[in-house]
This record gives C-alpha cells, sequence and structure tokens, in this order.
C-alpha cells in the first residue's frame, strides 16, 4: 500500500478556484456569478447522489455520475483500491454492496473551487459504517475525499475520486446483528462464494 502523505490542499492538488465574490460589472458578471453558485450546488448534489446510490446499490443511476474516464484510488487501514474507468468502478461497488451488506456513507462539509466554467475540484469529509454480514465484520471511521469534477454537455461529472481514511476501525461481530430493515438484504447484488 502507498505511504500516508500529509493531507492538505497542497499535497492533494487542490488548488484556490474563482473567487467567491460578487463581481463589480453589469447584469452578464451577475449571471457568472449566480451561475458559479449554481455549479457548487450541482456539484454538491452530484457527490450527495454518489452516496445514495453506493449504500442502496443503485449502479445504472451511480454510473451516470463519473466520466467514462474517471479514476479512482482510495486508501483504508488494510485495503487500496487503485481502478480506471466508469465501468470498472461500477461492477467494483456492485460487489462490494451485495445482498450480505449494510452501508452508510455521509459527506459533510465541502470545500468546492470552481477552477472555471468546466473544471471543479471538492474536498469532502466522509464518516461511514460498513457491515459485511457474511464475514461478520463492521468497519467504521473517517476519510477525507478529494475529487476533480468536469462539465461536460451541461452536467458535472467526478473525473478523479480519492479517499485516504483519517481513522478506521475494524470488529469482528460475535454474532450477525439483528436487522429490523435490510433494503441491501433485497435490492443488493449477490454475492461471490
Amino acid at each position: 500500500m502507498s505511504e500516508r502523505q500529509v493531507l492538505n490542499k497542497t499535497n492533494l492538488g487542490i488548488k484556490d478556484g474563482l473567487p467567491l465574490q460578487a463581481s463589480e460589472g453589469g447584469i452578464e458578471e451577475l449571471r457568472k456569478d449566480i451561475q458559479r453558485l449554481m455549479d457548487i450546488e450541482a456539484i454538491k448534489q452530484v457527490k450527495y447522489a454518489y452516496f445514495r446510490c453506493v449504500d442502496t446499490a443503485n449502479l445504472e443511476e451511480l454510473g451516470t455520475l463519473f466520466h467514462e474516464d474517471v479514476t479512482v484510488h482510495f486508501r483504508g487501514g488494510h485495503y487500496e483500491w487503485k481502478l480506471q474507468g466508469r465501468e470498472e468502478y461500477v461492477t467494483n461497488i456492485g460487489k462490494s454492496f451485495s445482498s450480505e451488506a449494510v452501508g452508510q456513507h455521509n459527506a459533510h462539509h465541502p470545500e468546492i473551487q470552481i477552477l472555471s466554467e468546466t473544471e471543479a475540484t471538492a474536498l469532502w469529509y466522509l464518516a461511514d459504517n460498513m457491515w459485511i454480514l457474511n464475514h461478520n465484520v463492521k468497519t467504521h471511521g473517517t476519510a477525507l475525499y478529494w475529487d476533480r469534477y468536469l462539465k461536460v454537455d451541461g452536467k458535472w461529472l467526478i473525473k478523479e475520486t480519492n479517499y485516504e481514511r483519517i481513522y478506521e476501525i475494524n470488529d469482528v461481530l460475535e454474532e450477525r446483528p439483528k436487522l429490523s430493515s435490510h433494503y441491501l438484504g433485497t435490492h443488493g447484488t449477490q454475492p461471490k462464494l
């Protein structure tokens, strides 16, 4: 696994974006200011949809959130994922979020930088819980995501997504949790034995 790095904007390749202040010009400049705010909101919605689609194994919609050449690099306590391309990533998520999984992933505190009309970056703070029921394991912790976005045909897409764990706790469960509701139990993929 790759060496841990200092998680600051410089090391993550995050640069300052366009200023978040109203222009002093006329109506066209004001329209551009409003568009930047709408782009920031659209990027938030893409990332929020990402976590909803992951936790519900909505692979069809999940695929619409990524650029076809997306680069993925995730670093956890005992794992490292390096994937290239939308199809490879969505396929791997489908294997992880099976009917024997329970996932809860939340992104907080977005720091979004609009670099141009078609490029942006963002930092996100993740808090998550993940149970793999057929292995009697629960993982929980936090991570720092850093993403790059491209606006293609008027829609923001994730072009690159990375995370590194801030902390991760892996617990072996003595018994299977008694779930009163288990969405993926019905809608998750079938686990490979």
